[in-house]
């Protein structure tokens, strides 16, 4: 791909490069400006595509494969959601995998762990459970767990309880591009009672503005594994009364790490914010891939150009790089999104930038 600027790769072939290249073949080697300008773009090429899963279209589909595969053979019960320009990797957008998990009342899946990062937002059901490294959780709608690079974990729904569904965030993708997967089956399938109360350490570390006196987490990641939805909207709502907001983004909130006030873990940075009624946030764009999922509401993002109608449950990508905008389609009730991004890989490398739309000009929308 030649270029007729300076600086940039702008060479002819001739026949005598041409035989220069097969010879450098022979040696697993090759000439720089033969890919220079494609390996090196002005700006960020995502081979992501902006994309709306919505859940409508997905639940049927999900809840069939309760009676098709078993937990026990399938490891983990899930569907998938497939970027069409990262179909290769299995990613959403991005370095980042999505899924769909789906579990029976009284159904456990085995303990395991693995190198990448994951967490489960819930979106329907009663009665399901996480357990990290001994910690057992218990799940209700839109709560947001953390199940930590390198913890044991598992999942399972009370016997009680009702069939539960919930999105697997995780950086697989990212972490097989480094080549630095592991993943391991507990030992004893499942992990032993350890004797914590349940939902301990939220009630240790979800105090606003407060610490343990005796507190000694030093690992990387938040020791608050799970994140409730009623305080997370209370602080929205209280955030919302004191603040205009941002214009870009709403009512924005990061769920942090209460050690550092940082992200929640290494490589997967999460946030949820608020669109007020009839709320629209003017267009800006920024490196880092994110997935969106409706916690609440309904509304529109328009994303690349391109309008997405969305309502609750449903998921959608903006990749790196792609400007972006979001609004509620609702004259009298909040709209919310919980989203789940690169952004700890992307600000830890310095790689991070974002740019406003400009005042001149403008793009058309078009329509879903």
């Amino acid at each position: 791909m030649r270029e007729d600027t300076i600086g940039r790769a702008n060479v002819e072939d001739t026949p005598e490069l041409k035989a220069y290249y097969q010879d450098l073949e022979k040696f697993e080697a090759g000439a720089l400006w033969t890919v220079a300008n494609k390996i090196e773009p002005w700006q960020p090429q995502s081979a992501s595509v902006p994309t709306l899963w919505r859940y409508n279209d997905l639940r049927a589909h999900v809840l069939r494969s309760l009676e098709l595969v078993s937990p026990e053979k399938a490891g983990r019960r899930v569907i998938y959601l497939n970027n069409p320009g990262r179909r290769d990797v299995s990613a959403a957008v991005g370095w980042l995998y999505s899924g769909l998990q789906v579990m029976h009342a009284g159904e456990v899946a085995s303990a395991h762990a693995h190198s990448a990062s994951a967490l489960r937002f819930i979106m329907e059901g009663t009665g399901a459970y996480t357990v990290v490294d001994g910690h057992k959780m218990t799940l209700g709608a839109r709560d947001f767990v953390l199940t930590p690079n390198g913890t044991w974990h598992e999942h399972g729904v009370d016997a009680g309880g009702s069939t539960c569904i919930w999105q697997d965030g995780l950086d697989i993708p990212l972490v097989n591009a480094l080549e630095a997967n592991f993943f391991a089956v507990h030992p004893k399938i499942q992990q032993e009672d350890s004797g914590h109360p349940v939902d301990d350490m939220t009630k240790t570390w979800g105090n606003p503005g407060l610490r343990p006196a005796d507190s000694k987490w030093s690992k990387g990641y938040s020791p608050m594994f799970k994140y409730e939805w009623e305080p997370t909207y209370e602080s929205l709502s209280k955030y919302a009364a004191a603040t205009d907001g941002s214009p870009f983004d709403g009512i924005l909130m990061n769920y942090v790490n209460p050690i550092t006030g940082g992200h929640v873990m290494q490589t997967i940075g999460a946030s949820m914010q608020m669109l007020r009624p009839g709320e629209r946030t003017k267009s800006h764009r920024h490196t880092g891939s994110y997935i969106y999922q409706v916690a609440k509401g309904s509304g529109y993002s328009i994303i690349a150009g391109k309008r997405f109608e969305w309502q609750e449950r449903d998921i959608f990508c903006v990749p790196s790089w792609a400007w972006h905008e979001h609004g509620n389609a609702s004259a009298s009730e909040d709209a919310c999104l919980f989203c789940f991004n690169d952004l700890p890989v992307i600000e830890g490398l310095g790689l991070y930038r974002e740019e406003a739309y400009g005042d001149n000009g403008g793009y058309q929308a078009i329509a879903a």
